[in-house]
């Protein structure tokens, strides 16, 4: 067997994986300490009415809470001139129908928010075969005002992968309470989680990827042409 990895004893292998532990402990305890943060943090009221465009005819931002008092968006990379979603946002959204059914039940509702026209996501949510809710915000301020939107000096839209999180107190308030973008929004990501436990771990530049995307839409694994992602190009 030809490996670049030390090969020890037993008992040497559980030396160091104590020593790596304590480090894990102190990143969990690092971790749990920055959440407590998070939701210290001051809230926004959100006073500007928007409007989403859903199967159901438009919405506004209240309807999406869906009978909960909290809501998380999914800001979903799909412009309005894209042929398709984002591959790395794809990756992410295959994990939120699994969650939903739970966070439900801890009074937490979940949508993905693009500025695509409707028809577009929908029909990309067909293929996909997707159930969670996905509404437009084409027409609206609501992708810009969360900064998942951002206007270049050149006149063109930068999108931004990311998630908002929202709460609607009993008088029907609506307030901002977090955002987080990028990487920050890896934690939605259960595969990675996955990953982080493999040998290899994410691999993103291993063999098994080598045609230039390192994921791809779940139903291309098998295409020989990998899919590309506007915002990756």
């Amino acid at each position: 067997m030809q490996t670049q990895h030390a090969v020890v004893s037993r008992p040497q292998w559980e030396a160091a994986r104590e020593t790596l532990l304590s480090r894990e402990k102190a990143l969990t305890r690092s971790q749990d300490a920055l959440a407590r943060e998070r939701l210290d943090l001051p809230w926004v009221l959100v006073n500007k009415a928007y409007q989403f465009q859903s199967a159901h005819g438009p919405l506004g931002l209240a309807d999406l809470f869906g009978g909960n008092s909290q809501l998380i968006i999914y800001h979903f990379m799909y412009g309005p001139d894209w042929e398709e979603g984002c591959v790395g946002c794809s990756f992410l959204a295959d994990h939120l129908d699994s969650a939903i059914t739970h966070l439900r039940h801890h009074d937490v509702s979940v949508v993905a928010v693009s500025r695509a026209p409707f028809a577009k996501l929908d029909a990309f949510k067909r293929r996909m075969g997707w159930r969670f809710d996905w509404l437009s915000s084409e027409g609206c301020d609501f992708n810009f005002d969360m900064h998942a939107s951002v206007p270049l000096a050149d006149g063109s839209v930068e999108e931004r992968s990311g998630a908002s999180a929202f709460f609607r107190d009993p008088d029907g308030e609506i307030f901002h309470t977090y955002s987080a973008f990028e990487r920050g929004v890896e934690r939605l990501v259960g595969a990675y989680n996955y990953l982080d436990f493999a040998p290899l771990g994410r691999n993103e530049n291993g063999p098994h990827f080598n045609l230039g995307d390192w994921v791809r839409h779940h139903d291309r694994y098998d295409d020989a042409k990998p899919a590309s992602c506007h915002a990756c190009a």
